[in-house]
């Protein structure tokens, strides 16, 4: 790790970055607070660890017809309005989940709808939202202006579930009222942004320009073997998808220790992306990435060890931190490897990693759950992660023997 100088950080001066960061951290911090609150919902209505899983397929299924498409529209279309509209949507989904939890119904088919619909909006959202990031600040101040984003982001990351879980004991529709007024204020903030240069791709539509980025990532390796690590590794490790079982059966805990339990990966990821912000990676960029995704396996070992709540918020901080090492370094790879015309479609195959990853791996850890338990889930997907992250190594050897980030500024990607 090198040192940032404090010049660099002065990034945060600059207008549009500031607000689109106040914004994106108002509206994490309302869908955190709601992610607590729908799982606690449906696990109490249903009792079900499948529903639970369904929560992630729920959201991911129009994500994944959705994203390449989301991605044309963001190299065509300005990202900013973009990234406006889709956070307008979500508030909409949140004003639905205030209306149903005021309804008193006792049947979850509507809480799938709306994130059917949320899902929707966040597959638009990501690749604009990525892609957007580079045209706010100048090439120097990248890396940084992805350190402080990705620390506002695990703050609210951090905050939300605790907050919820508080809220939560006033009842479910506080939670989602609280979360309304949370994402109309975002709403506001990322109307006051103005519209920043981006190279505009003027192609007609086809299936060739639709699937540009997925050529393109297939085409680096160092991109292909950094997101598809990230990918398996997570989509195998997804405990967190089952906290609500995890908290109520084996910890013995209530919607505030499970706000905590959610927090704590939030938590390490937060110090973390601090800590790279000041001293951010610049040499041997392939072993911490590795580094990070082992460490996030053998946290989730611990997890599926362990009934005791200290050592089991530990190892989530930990799990977090070592998630954001590898977030970092894959986001800087595909953003300096990307060319401004189809960053929006290249963050869109991203996108789908990430999206498979997080929702996918959710639904994989409920089915798991179903069929072998609950611990033993979460052991098989600790497991998994570590042997993911050895194939990956022997697989892409070009990233896992990298050195410096192949950027603008030179220096070699690998080291012999």
């Amino acid at each position: 790790m090198s040192v940032a100088s404090p010049g660099r950080l002065a990034v945060l001066r600059n207008r549009n970055l500031s607000l689109y960061l106040s914004a994106r951290f108002l509206g994490t911090l309302a869908v955190q607070m709601q992610s607590v609150a729908i799982g606690w919902q449906v696990y109490q209505i249903t009792g079900s660890l499948f529903d639970l899983g369904l929560i992630g397929l729920a959201q991911f299924a129009p994500f994944l017809v959705l994203i390449l498409w989301a991605g044309h529209v963001a190299d065509r279309h300005n990202r900013r309005l973009i990234v406006l509209l889709c956070m307008a949507t979500q508030l909409l989904c949140s004003l639905m989940l205030v209306a149903f939890t005021a309804s008193g119904s006792r049947t979850v088919w509507p809480v799938f709808v709306i994130l059917v619909l949320f899902g929707s909006a966040r597959a638009f959202m990501m690749p604009a939202s990525q892609a957007v990031l580079k045209n706010l600040v100048p090439d120097h101040a990248f890396s940084q202006a992805v350190a402080l984003g990705s620390s506002t982001f695990h703050v609210a990351v951090i905050a939300g579930p605790v907050i919820g879980g508080l809220l939560y004991a006033l009842g479910p529709q506080v939670v989602h009222m609280s979360a309304s007024c949370l994402l109309a204020l975002a709403v506001l903030l990322m109307a006051g942004t103005r519209s920043v240069q981006q190279v505009v791709n003027k192609a007609p539509v086809s299936w060739h320009t639709l699937l540009e980025g997925l050529r393109f990532v297939w085409s680096r390796p160092i991109v292909l073997g950094a997101i598809s690590l990230d990918l398996f590794a997570v989509l195998f490790g997804g405990a967190t998808a089952l906290l609500p079982a995890y908290a109520h059966d084996v910890l013995h805990a209530g919607p505030t220790g499970l706000g905590l339990l959610r927090t704590a990966p939030g938590a390490g990821a937060a110090l973390c992306s601090i800590l790279l912000a000041f001293y951010p990676i610049t040499r041997r960029v392939g072993a911490w990435m590795f580094g990070g995704v082992a460490l996030f396996g053998l946290c989730t070992l611990v997890m599926g060890l362990t009934d005791s709540f200290p050592v089991a918020l530990g190892a989530l901080f930990l799990l977090g931190a070592g998630d954001m090492v590898s977030v970092y370094i894959r986001h800087l790879l595909v953003q300096y490897e990307t060319p401004d015309e189809i960053r929006g479609r290249v963050s869109a195959v991203n996108a789908v990693f990430i999206g498979a990853s997080n929702e996918l791996g959710e639904f994989e850890s409920g089915v798991t759950a179903g069929w072998l338990g609950l611990v033993r889930a979460i052991l098989l997907g600790g497991a998994a992660t570590l042997a993911v992250t050895g194939l990956w190594a022997l697989l892409f050897p070009v990233l896992s023997k990298m050195d410096r980030f192949p950027h603008h500024e030179g220096g070699k990607a690998a080291k012999a």
